[in-house]
């Protein structure tokens, strides 16, 4: 088992940061294999439209990208972290995003039909953590229902998701008892989801 921690925000020392590895910590703590990326190092733009990846089912743009899609093919379960820039996700994480279009494919006669790559392998799961310096949510803007939505359109079950309120000083989350658990939580949700499917499958292949 492997599980990828992708971080949208560029303070490796920020909230998003902290959440996104304490949603990590439950796989850690039982020896599993875990990664954990930062958008803002990695040097990939944003999709530019082409729709080649309809022929080559990849993005045909050569960056950093390219090794994220492998990273997430190699990976039981992602954990996607974002803090709210201006009602929304950061620009890294809708480019990263964007970039993970070529995961849909298309009826070449209708649109309207399409499945995703982790349909046709192995089911994928994955927990959303969403930092907001807003104290309600209906201030902090739509970012966690964006990574939610754009996550389970690529194929991806949400079984965790953690809006944490009031948050805007770099590492603050450290000292935040309830977002601390909730992205504790959120992470061991993940991985008991992993666990069983694991175990129904082996059950299944006996």
């Amino acid at each position: 088992m492997k599980v990828l921690g992708i971080v949208g925000s560029r303070r490796k020392n920020g909230n998003t940061s902290v959440l996104v590895k304490e949603s990590l910590k439950p796989f850690r703590e039982k020896g599993i294999d875990t990664e954990l990326i930062f958008l803002g190092d990695l040097d990939f733009q944003s999709c530019n439209g082409c729709n080649r990846c309809k022929d080559s089912f990849r993005c045909v743009i050569n960056d950093d990208m390219q090794e994220v899609y492998t990273k997430m093919f190699e990976s039981d379960g992602i954990i996607l972290g974002s803090p709210t820039y201006f009602y929304n996700v950061t620009a890294g994480v809708k480019a990263f995003i964007e970039r993970c279009f070529c995961l849909d494919f298309f009826d070449e006669g209708d649109r309207s039909v399409w499945v995703s790559v982790n349909d046709a392998i192995p089911r994928k799961y994955a927990s959303v953590i969403n930092v907001s310096e807003q104290h309600t949510e209906e201030d902090s803007g739509v970012a966690l229902d964006v990574m939610c939505d754009s996550l389970e359109s690529f194929g991806y079950r949400i079984v965790g998701k953690v809006k944490a309120l009031g948050l805007f000083a770099a590492g603050e989350a450290s000292n935040d008892k309830i977002a601390l658990s909730q992205a504790y939580k959120a992470g061991e949700r993940l991985l008991k989801t992993i666990n069983l499917k694991n175990s129904i499958k082996q059950k299944i292949e006996e």
